[in-house]
């Protein structure tokens, strides 16, 4: 080989490394890094007693989409973590970078207009007390942030919620997942018509109205939506009986399209990698395990302008709006009740998943319990 040929191939595998290098440093679990510890960086020692906290603690599992005194109601105390209103410039800026790198840049907008919405709403109830504040949203670190470590974040404010663990460089939890928006669709003032979850609304509405009767009636198993999401804030996303609903193998290939373009529109509020893994689980799951099920109106009546200076809070729906999708490993819900329908609640949640709390189990017992079955899963994993 020439001198010229070994310096061309040189420099062809230096290019390959860097970039190689380059796309591993720009990857989700790293970008978490990264921005985690510019945040952390930037918080004094006061503020870090109260926004940061072991992996261990049970703080990392206390999780609301509540106000703030709905939040203190439930757990008898207020969120924990430095929040907007309290940053300086510099730690706001860190902060966005942070809850950029959860998202996608779709998911990133939806987050925010969701967050923007509490300013409309305090300007319609004339709040004075700070219930109401677009500022109000909690920054809190499980952990120390490295790729060698097992460690975790949050963002959480009303109508916000946003849980990640990462083990060893992986994020192997994404999940709990909530948005939701007050008003649903703004009904007056500048914004009028502005909807946060317009397509997590619009899709399951279009879905529904593809079945032809017969399949209407499976999959409307009430004609009354529940107040709230079922599984609310619990740790553990459990349904009681059997999945309710249609099953995706009772549909036809168009009306089965549909229903994975509304399961992609919540997993599309991650990155793409993130986004993929979730779809990549839902179209391995045997189609007669996916489970679509309606209750309540299938239409939403037109909003109607708040009173001024009143609260925009309860007054539901006769019949409201509810949906979920249900699959072996995964829960959707959505549900538009209160405000007559115009206060959208929406999750999406890993029945095996949650918090990393299953893998981080799993992970456990082989390390700690049966290391004999740690090393035949390993070879398991190779033979793969």
């Amino acid at each position: 080989m020439t001198t010229y040929v070994r310096c061309a191939a040189s420099v062809i595998f230096l290019a390959v490394a860097v970039l190689a290098v380059a796309k591993t440093r720009t990857g989700t679990e790293a970008l978490m890094v990264d921005t985690a510890n510019r945040f952390l960086d930037s918080l004094d020692a006061g503020t870090r007693g109260t926004s940061v906290f072991d992996f261990e603690s049970q703080e990392r599992l206390k999780w609301h989409y509540f106000p703030e005194r709905g939040f203190r109601k439930e757990y008898g105390h207020d969120r924990r973590g430095i929040t907007f209103k309290t940053m300086d410039p510099k730690q706001r800026h860190l902060a966005y970078a942070l809850l950029s790198a959860g998202f996608s840049r779709s998911g990133f907008i939806k987050a925010t207009t969701i967050m923007s919405l509490e300013e409309i709403v305090r300007v319609f109830e004339a709040d004075t007390t700070g219930h109401r504040d677009a500022e109000n949203y909690h920054f809190v670190i499980f952990g120390k942030p490295a790729l060698d470590s097992t460690w975790g974040w949050r963002v959480e404010g009303h109508h916000v919620s946003l849980h990640f663990t990462m083990k060893q460089g992986k994020l192997i939890s994404s999940s709990p997942t909530f948005f939701g928006a007050n008003p649903h669709e703004v009904p007056q003032g500048p914004h009028q018509g502005m909807r946060a979850l317009a397509q997590e609304e619009d899709l399951a509405r279009a879905f529904v109205k593809s079945l032809n009767p017969k399949q209407r009636k499976q999959a409307i198993f009430d004609g009354v939506a529940p107040e709230d999401i079922v599984t609310l804030a619990s740790v553990r996303a459990k349904l009681e009986g059997k999945p309710q609903g249609i099953p995706a193998s009772a549909l036809d290939a168009t009306q089965f399209q549909v229903l994975m373009r509304l399961l992609e529109e919540y997993a599309n509020n991650l990155p793409p990698e993130i986004a993929s893994e979730r779809m990549n689980a839902v179209r391995h799951a045997p189609r007669d395990q996916i489970f679509f099920g309606w209750a309540g109106d299938i239409e939403r009546p037109a909003p109607q302008p708040v009173v001024l200076g009143r609260p925009t809070t309860g007054n539901r729906a006769p019949k409201g709006n509810y949906y979920r999708v249900q699959g072996p490993t995964f829960l959707v819900e959505y549900d538009n009740t209160q405000n007559q329908s115009n206060h959208s609640h929406s999750v999406w949640r890993e029945l095996q998943g949650d918090f990393g709390l299953d893998k981080l189990a799993l992970h456990y017992r082989l390390q700690h319990e049966a290391p004999q079955l740690a090393a035949i899963t390993g070879s398991l994993e190779q033979e793969r």
